[in-house]
């Protein structure tokens, strides 16, 4: 038995259900996402791989934005002062502050949120941008029909 090409599995929609490697969070986002991006029919089987990287993107975001939230948008710097003969830690030093890095993964986190969605129509932007496509193809005749409309009495 010949298996369908990829594209073609499952009738060349998406699946319903997350693939099993997902975490928690990407297997939530693709069972919210995934019936309105088959509702509008703007996106096939071959984009599910985009649809992946949506979901997974998204957990990154929200377990960096967890780590926000229990260590700040701001780590202290201390050096410990230590006792010169016995090297009995005495205290702590207090040096600064520096950025917790988990702020720079949710920056790039939503970066990547963005244009992703943008691309599977989950913005507005992106579903006007789909919408014109859609358009423009109703609009576009083959060249045979633009041919026969050109030399229209001709028949």
């Amino acid at each position: 038995m010949v298996k369908n090409p990829y594209f073609k599995q499952n009738k060349g929609k998406l699946p319903n259900d997350p693939p099993n490697y997902l975490g928690k969070v990407a297997r939530a986002v693709w069972v919210k996402i995934v019936p309105f991006l088959e509702h509008t029919e703007k996106v096939q089987r071959i984009d599910s791989m985009l649809v992946e990287l949506y979901c997974t993107t998204y957990e990154v975001y929200r377990l960096s934005y967890q780590d926000v939230k229990e260590n700040g948008i701001q780590q202290a710097i201390t050096k410990p002062i230590q006792a010169q003969g016995s090297g009995e830690i005495l205290g702590e030093q207090f040096l600064g502050f520096k950025k917790n890095p988990a702020v720079a993964t949710m920056k790039d986190a939503v970066d990547t949120l963005n244009k992703v969605a943008i691309q599977l129509g989950l913005t507005p932007k992106g579903r006007q941008e789909l919408l014109a496509i859609v358009d423009e193809d109703k609009d576009d005749k083959s060249a045979g029909d633009a041919l026969k409309d050109f030399f229209g009495g001709a028949e």
